[in-house]
């Protein structure tokens, strides 16, 4: 079997999560799966404990008591910790998913989930959170489409001139859709290429990251990213690369 170099072999997750059943279940699952696994019970303890164990990445329930979900990954990234975060949650809302990832989160799986597909979304984010911080490489490039210029070096985007910060997820998304501009990009090529998994998730993922670049992005009339009912999204200006 062949080994992804960029992903440790046992990649240490932290798990937030204060139902005990449910959280005792899951790092086993986890541990199970080759994943050093360790439990949180308590949003407020999480801060800490990701100083103290510096994981790969955080499985963070957002109905948490007393300092929810949401609340513990905006204090984390209020305070420099970038670690990616998949938020575990049994509400489907659009509203819910988008508020998760406005805060910070990587990723949302919906409960019941499959722990093939959550193994397999955290390694995916792991490689894409390394990938981040390797050497620029030789000839990089900077894309331009409809007013958004993103530098692919630096990891930077400027819409209109003025700069746009965005995640690591949302960075991958666009550079995706402004290197295929002109074209049509289905769901199912977008979950390949930026999660790095080759089976049809969640596609709501998709539609939710689409939706809040496009907020960042002022994009509120589809402008730069268009939806083509059924078949998928395509940036519809002409793009420049040097």
């Amino acid at each position: 079997m062949n080994q992804d170099l960029s992903v440790p072999e046992h990649p240490s997750v932290l798990v937030v999560e204060d139902e005990s059943g449910t959280s005792d279940m899951l790092v086993m699952a986890l541990r199970f799966l080759g994943f050093d696994a360790h439990l949180v019970p308590a949003g407020a303890e999480t801060i800490q404990e990701v100083r103290r164990r510096k994981p790969d990445a955080v499985l963070l329930d957002l109905a948490l008591p007393h300092l929810n979900g949401t609340e513990v990954c905006g204090k984390l990234r209020a305070a420099g910790i970038d670690t990616p975060v998949i938020f575990l949650s049994a509400r489907t809302a659009v509203e819910d998913k988008c508020h998760a990832l406005a805060v910070g989160g990587d990723d949302y799986v919906t409960k019941p989930f499959d722990l093939t597909e959550v193994s397999a979304r955290i390694r995916a984010l792991i490689r894409r959170a390394r990938g981040a911080v390797r050497p620029a490489p030789a000839a990089p490039r900077r894309l331009c489409a409809a007013g958004v210029e993103l530098d692919e070096c630096t990891h930077e985007v400027w819409r209109h001139g003025t700069a746009v910060p965005l995640s690591a997820t949302e960075f991958a998304l666009l550079k995706v859709l402004l290197e295929n501009a002109g074209q049509v990009i289905s769901k199912a090529h977008i979950l390949d290429t930026v999660w790095n998994y080759g089976f049809q998730g969640e596609s709501g993922v998709v539609e939710t990251y689409v939706y809040y670049l496009r907020r960042k992005l002022g994009d509120s009339g589809q402008s730069l990213i268009r939806t083509v009912r059924g078949a998928g999204y395509i940036v519809h200006a002409d793009p420049v690369g040097t």
